[in-house]
């Protein structure tokens, strides 16, 4: 932990939502950079991810959370207990909505999950860009009809309109406090963590139907090549749950997980700053997602959260 400066603000703040209400996107405008995964699958983050925010006279710790649904496995339940414990350890909550979708069950199970807690809660209303400013009205009175909310702020994460309105409104929020993070520090996650979500992220992208749930990306190795020391050697094995999901995520001839590997070797290659070969394997392992020994071998530990 770094020094204090005298009227220096710093805290952490929990992005909530149900899936695809756009917390990925928000904190990778925010931070500058992709550190969290993006793609139009609910569910697409699993676990926690957080963004360092730091400017003069503050640092924001964002928390980006599993989008908040009814488990239907063990690591649903994995992903709801990672939502839910983060709202003790926060200094604001940012409960996130999608303009384009009304109030539904989801959302008034998180207001539920919310009633008692102390800690202030913003509702932010993403995607803006996306309806006309007249429906902004009613969408603002269903909620607060149900909450009592320290603030209602109205955003595009994608555009950017409004975020560093908002932005400076959270500031105001947050006690004065320490510099937890060096000031070039964007996320507390590992590289390999992160390799392994681009990777999950590329695997999303180009599947569909059952199989974007059943993917989990272990990374194998990283390791500097001794003849050439500009390039990274990244070994990697995606995990599916059944034979016939191996057979999509290979391809035809090889062909789609070869894209896998074009595509995501490109945003290793960004994040490291150096070239990348990148070796790609299937592994089936049969109902990882319900087996605890096989959630904690690819990162899912309870003991974390």
């Amino acid at each position: 932990m770094l020094e204090t400066n005298t009227g220096y603000k710093s805290g952490f703040i929990s992005i909530i939502g149900r899936p695809n209400v756009g917390k990925s996107t928000f904190l990778n405008r925010v931070i500058g950079q992709k550190i969290a995964i993006m793609s139009d699958k609910p569910q697409t983050t699993r676990n926690k991810v957080q963004g360092v925010l730091t400017t003069n006279d503050s640092q924001m710790i964002f928390i980006d959370t599993p989008g908040i649904h009814k488990p239907k496995h063990k690591l649903g339940d994995f992903m709801l207990k990672v939502s839910k414990n983060t709202l003790r350890e926060v200094d604001v909550i940012m409960f996130m909505v999608n303009a384009e979708q009304k109030l539904g069950k989801g959302d008034e199970f998180i207001l539920e999950m919310l009633a008692g807690n102390p800690t202030p809660v913003f509702l932010v209303i993403n995607k803006i860009d996306q309806v006309h400013p007249d429906e902004l009205i009613g969408i603002i009175e269903s909620y607060k009809e149900r909450y009592n909310f320290a603030e209602i702020v109205p955003i595009s994460a994608l555009q950017g309109n409004n975020v560093e309105n908002l932005l400076t409104t959270l500031t105001k929020y947050l006690p004065e406090g320490p510099q937890y993070y060096p000031a070039d520090q964007v996320t507390d996650h590992p590289e390999r963590f992160i390799i392994s979500e681009l990777i999950r992220e590329k695997v999303l992208h180009l599947t569909r139907e059952e199989v974007p749930h059943s993917i989990a990306v272990v990374i194998d190795k990283i390791r500097r090549d001794e003849e050439n020391e500009d390039k990274i050697h990244v070994a990697a094995t995606i995990i599916v749950e059944r034979d016939s999901q191996k057979g999509i995520v290979i391809g035809k001839r090889g062909a789609l997980l070869k894209e896998v590997g074009i595509r995501a070797r490109k945003d290793i290659e960004m994040l490291l700053g150096s070239k990348v070969y990148l070796e790609l394997w299937v592994k089936v392992q049969k109902d990882w997602r319900n087996k605890s020994t096989h959630l904690r071998d690819f990162g899912f530990r309870d003991d974390e959260y």
